[in-house]
């Protein structure tokens, strides 16, 4: 897979979680996605950029227009340096939740997103990579 843009945004705040959502639509809207395929992805991103920002203490986001040689799409690498998660099974678990939320957001996000992966170590913080293609 070829990546041929790759942009950074900080996602630390509020503020910045609707710049992601704003940045994902207008990457999805210029590599044609349907309207569904966009709106998935931009639920996805401000799911995870939420967890981001809430459980991860704040970090970065990676949006890359990405190229397997037949088809485009944009992945999106999100990364904080927060506690971890230490069960990421559990946390994948519908309706397991460490907020007040109703514990959707990992699961939701991954239901949404046609690539999905998810990395965290205790103490060292937490990727997560989302994806869809056109």
């Amino acid at each position: 897979m070829r990546v041929e843009k790759d942009e950074l945004v900080p996602c630390r705040t509020a503020d910045d979680i609707v710049r992601v959502r704003k940045e994902v639509r207008a990457r999805t809207v210029a590599l044609g996605f349907t309207l569904v395929d966009q709106t998935k992805l931009v639920t996805a991103a401000s799911e995870i950029a939420r967890n981001t920002v809430e459980h991860g203490g704040g970090g970065i986001v990676r949006l890359q227009v990405v190229n397997d040689g037949v088809r485009n799409g944009l992945r999106l690498v999100f990364e904080d340096r927060g506690p971890g998660i230490r069960d990421i099974a559990l946390a994948m678990s519908d309706r397991y939740s460490t907020g007040t939320g109703l514990g959707l957001g990992l699961s939701g996000a991954k239901r949404l997103s046609q690539d999905f992966s998810i990395d965290s170590k205790p103490g060292e913080g937490t990727t997560v990579v989302l994806g869809r293609w056109k």
